[in-house]
Formats: structure tokens, C-alpha cells, sequence
């Protein structure tokens, strides 16, 4: 079991106690401990009782607990709750703005049990009648399960990754080439198919091999005599196994790797690139864009004809790629709610070829995650001056801030405090629901903000579970461009922020990216490469990359960014 794994489960034992109005004290010995345990590093499934005890936030119960889970993957507590709670009332958790308390009252007072029927109360008007709700919850509790329907059968990048690398690896076990294709090829940030392609002369005997696989269940309706489709156990999104010959595979995972509006695009002889496939005496995908006499795009850009319209202009070795990062600089520590030390970040930094590492961690308005008031920045900021004293010229800690963007668009804290930090990101983390008008004013004047140095995910959405909220994306961008502020990719795969759509226009407008981790913990750092992904998908470039540049060049930058500064403050 996963430290992670463990602190689900125990949340959702607290969450269920409160539910079902269980004694107070023990229900917050469960949410406090896994408040506490979700920032630990420890390796909590290997801890005996007399360690766990040490940690905070644990008792010796809920040590015993953690050893239960650890020795038996379940725990009793929760196995007894689940079997009080129907399987719909869970589902309601998910719904944005239900806490314990609303779910209660809407399966106590309503009988409602399903998010079907919490639909049709919704619609009937019948929420908005219930104390403490209203007109305004029942409409966002109608609008998040709109969204909730939408996301149905799908999974963000990395999961979509996972599955198709853990399929792939197995079926190499029997079969001599695997590929994957589809949406996981072509980057999607959101997948709806996982699609691998097999080759085979022998379609009957490999849907036989497949039946006989673990943990893979198949949808028999809509598989066929070629194609394999069913789902791998625990995620709700369709696996497709396409079967192929030898002769045909390479040319059919073009076909599978590329938008439809992008197969249909024609070359200066009136043949498309799907066409070209079919026709070209050699089935390599180089091949293919010579026969349709286009040039050769990536498979991350095959969507539609944007990339054509970048390749006009660029090589495909301008695209940004992970080894010319240099560095990151949008990461949390232990002084906010990060795991991990700024020492343990930044060696792990080193480990990984990286010169710079920037701490970015909460402002003071982020009480919730640990904000830093000026005094813990001062703190901080002491820390990392003994740090880079350690290191030698080829490295080096830059002190940086997540400021929360105000309601009004200001910056938390006061000049004088923003003056001691090498660079700030300005990032909207509370008061979400907002206007085009609204949202957008609010960032604009941010972004007019002497020290705001980077935006930080513009939007605040969260893939497959929160809808960013509307920006005008040109009119913040044109602002950036103005104002020398750089825009981030938040590498997250929960977020993927700015969209990579208006990556184009970033560019052509002077307006640098930064693919910025927002990094808690040592693996969290490696999502800059879903950022690369995302990147390259939208056709950024290496030079158009912030934190492509090299140390002397980051120091170089803001140093004199700083200096600006001063001279017009």
C-alpha cells in the first residue's frame, strides 16, 4: 500500500464517520491524522506501531489502523461504513460544493441516493426548498453534474499513460510488436480510448490470448474479429486492441495516430495524408508526408491543420523537448503544504541534470496550505542563502513566491516584501466562481503588478473534475506581452494550464511559457515532462521556453527584471 493509498483510505473513513453522525472524537482522530499523513514522506505500510505514534497527527489507534490496512489492504471501520452507505451517496461527494453536512441532509431529507435522482430534485426545484441551499447551490449542483457527465468514461494524461504502458508491457509477453496509438499518442490531456495496435497473421488465436490476460474484462458487443475492446480493472475508461499484419501495422498506426481533419489534409498534388497512406509504396509515416508532399509533423500536433501553419514557419527541431530544460521554478516545500525539504528538492534537481531550482511556495492568504507570512519568508529566504552557499557555480536555489491574486487582483503581500524575492507567480486559488468580465479584470491587474514575474494556470481548472473559470485568453494575453509577464504551462496533469491551444498565440504576441511543475514531492517534478508533451502539442518552441534557459541566463533575466523594477517603483 501507497502512503497516498493509506491516507484515501483513512479520509474516507472520517468522511463516512461524520456521515453517519459517529462519535465526534474518533471522527477526527481519522481526518486529522490523514490532514496530517498526506504531507508525510515516512513509509507508513512498513512502520510499526511505535514509529507510526511518533508521526503527528497519529495515535496509537489510528497507528493500529494503518498497520490493518497495511497487513490486509482493507480496514474494518470503513468495510462496515461502506455497507451502511449505498454506492450513489459516494458518487455525491464528488459533486463540487457538497461537503459531509449537504450530502446528509440530501440523503436524509430527500432520500436522495443517486446522482440521477439528485438530478431530477435539482430540476424540480425541490433543493433550492431545503435549508441552506437555495437557488444558487441548486443551480451549481445542476452545472457540476453536467461536468461530472461530460468526464464520464475518461482519464487524465498520466493515468491514460500508465494503462496503455502496463497493457503494452504485457502483451509483448506474447506478441512480437506493440504500439500505442489514438489519444495517448497524440497527447491528448484527456482520453476517452486507450489503443494499442497488435501484430498478428492470427486475429482468432490473439483474441484468445487476450481472454486469457488478468485483470483485462471484455465489452463482447462491441469487439469484433480485429479489434479486442474492454476495460482493465478499476478504470472506467474503454481499452481497444486493434489486431494487424505485418505489412499493414506501420501504416495503420499513422491512420490511428492523427485527427481525422488532419488525415484530411492535401498536399500540392491533391492527394491527403490518408490517401498517401493507402497508396504509398513505403508504409513509413516519413513516407507517407512525402507522398502527400506535406511536411513531416510530430504526432503530438496531428490535429488539424495548425500544424501545417506552424511548420511553415518552424523545424520540428525547434520544438521543446525535456532535455533543454534547465531548470523549474514553480515548487512547493515543507514551509507550505510541499513534502519534501528545499535541500531534498533541489538535490533531487541536481540528480536530474538541472541548474536552477525555484521555490514558489503559498503566500500567507493560503492559510490552508501552510502560506508564509513575511516572517516565515524571511525565514525561508535564510535557509536558501546557507543552501546556494554550499553550492558551487553550477547551481543555485531561486527564492520565488506563489502570491494568491486578491479579489480585486492585487498581490498578498506588501512591496517591500515582494522586493526581497527573486521572481513571483501571481495564481487565483480562492473565490473561483466567476464572470468573463470578472475573472479577467482580476487578472489583468495582476499582471499590471510591477512584481508579478509569471501567471500561474491561468484558468485554476482541474482536468475531469473542476471547470477553469472564463478568461478573455487574448486580452490576458496581449497584457502579458505588455507588461513582460510569462505565462505557465502548470505541468500538473491535474491541470495542463494554460491550455495548450493558445500556445500559438502566446508566441506570436512575444509572450514566454514556462513549463512549471507546481511540484509537493520528488516525483511531482517529473510532471514537467507531461508539460513538454502539452507544450509541443501546441508547437512551443525551445526559444520561446522560460526555463529553457541556462542558469547564467535565468540569473541574468531577473536580475535585471529586478532592477527595472526599482528604477520605477
Amino acid at each position: 500500500m501507497t502512503n497516498s493509498e493509506i491516507v484515501d483510505l483513512l479520509e474516507l473513513t472520517g468522511r463516512l464517520m461524520e456521515l453517519h453522525d459517529r462519535d465526534t472524537f474518533k471522527t477526527r482522530t481519522f481526518q486529522t491524522a490523514a490532514f496530517n499523513l498526506d504531507k508525510s514522506t515516512a513509509d507508513l505500510a512498513n512502520l510499526p506501531v511505535d514509529e507510526l505514534i511518533k508521526l503527528q497527527g497519529v495515535g496509537k489507534s489510528v497507528a493500529q489502523k494503518i498497520r490493518e490496512i497495511a497487513e490486509t489492504g482493507h480496514l474494518t471501520d470503513l468495510d462496515e461504513l461502506l455497507a451502511e452507505t449505498p454506492s450513489g451517496v459516494l458518487d455525491m461527494f464528488r459533486i463540487k460544493g457538497l461537503g459531509v453536512k449537504k450530502v446528509r441532509t440530501l440523503w436524509r431529507e430527500l432520500g436522495i441516493d443517486n446522482l440521477r435522482d439528485l438530478q431530477l430534485a435539482g430540476e424540480n426545484g425541490q433543493i433550492a426548498k431545503i435549508k441552506g441551499f437555495g437557488a444558487s447551490t441548486q443551480e451549481k449542483i445542476l452545472a457540476a453534474l453536467e461536468f461530472l457527465q461530460e468526464q464520464q468514461g475518461k482519464v487524465r494524461m498520466d493515468k491514460a499513460a500508465m494503462i496503455a504502458n502496463l497493457l503494452r508491457d504485457e502483451l509483448l509477453k506474447h506478441f512480437d510488436r506493440v504500439e500505442i496509438s489514438g489519444q495517448v499518442r497524440l497527447k491528448a490531456q484527456e482520453v476517452d480510448a486507450v489503443q494499442l495496435l497488435v501484430q498478428t497473421s492470427d486475429p482468432v488465436s490473439a483474441m484468445l490470448t487476450l481472454g486469457s490476460l488478468p485483470n483485462v474484462v471484455q465489452n463482447e458487443r462491441e469487439s469484433s474479429p480485429f479489434a479486442w475492446r474492454g476495460q482493465l480493472n478499476g478504470f472506467d475508461v474503454q481499452v481497444e486492441i486493434l489486431f494487424y499484419p505485418a505489412e499493414q501495422i506501420d501504416q495503420q498506426l499513422f491512420i490511428h495516430s492523427a485527427a481525422e481533419p488532419h488525415l484530411k489534409q492535401a498536399g500540392p498534388t491533391g492527394i491527403t495524408l490518408l490517401q498517401a497512406a493507402y497508396t504509398s509504396n513505403e508504409s513509413t509515416e516519413t513516407a507517407i508526408y512525402e507522398r502527400a508532399g506535406l511536411p513531416y509533423i510530430v504526432p503530438e500536433m496531428r490535429e488539424d491543420d495548425f500544424a501545417f501553419r506552424w511548420a511553415s514557419r518552424h523545424q520540428n527541431d525547434e520544438l521543446v523537448t525535456w532535455e533543454d530544460l534547465h531548470g523549474t521554478l514553480h515548487n512547493h516545500s515543507t514551509w507550505s503544504d510541499g513534502k519534501q525539504s528545499v535541500a531534498d528538492m533541489a538535490a533531487y534537481c541536481r540528480k536530474l541534470g538541472l541548474t536552477y531550482f525555484g521555490i514558489a511556495d503559498h503566500s500567507k492568504t493560503a492559510s490552508y496550505a501552510g502560506g508564509l507570512d513575511a516572517e516565515r519568508v524571511h525565514q525561508q529566504q535564510l535557509e536558501i542563502d546557507q543552501l546556494n552557499a554550499g553550492f558551487g557555480n553550477d547551481f543555485r536555489i531561486f527564492k520565488g513566491i506563489e502570491s494568491d491574486i486578491l479579489g480585486d487582483g492585487s498581490l498578498d503581500y506588501d512591496d517591500a516584501t515582494l522586493a526581497t524575492f527573486d521572481y513571483v507567480v501571481a495564481s487565483v486559488h480562492q473565490t473561483l466562481t466567476m464572470s468573463l468580465e470578472k475573472a479577467t479584470t482580476r487578472l489583468l491587474r495582476a499582471i499590471e503588478h510591477p512584481y508579478t514575474t509569471i501567471l500561474g494556470h491561468p484558468t485554476g481548472r482541474l482536468l475531469l473534475a473542476r471547470e477553469g473559470y472564463p478568461i478573455d485568453h487574448r486580452a490576458i494575453i496581449d497584457a502579458c506581452a505588455e507588461h513582460n509577464v510569462i505565462i505557465e504551462i502548470n505541468a500538473s496533469p491535474y491541470r495542463l494550464d494554460i491550455d495548450w491551444h493558445w500556445i500559438e498565440y502566446a508566441m506570436q504576441q512575444g509572450v514566454m511559457l514556462s513549463i512549471n511543475p507546481d511540484a509537493h514531492d520528488l516525483p511531482g517534478l517529473l510532471d514537467m515532462h507531461y508539460g513538454v508533451a502539452i507544450g509541443r502539442k501546441g508547437g512551443l518552441t525551445k526559444a520561446m521556453t522560460f526555463n529553457a534557459l541556462t542558469l547564467k541566463e535565468m540569473s541574468d533575466y531577473l536580475q535585471q527584471r529586478r532592477e527595472k523594477i526599482r528604477n520605477r517603483v
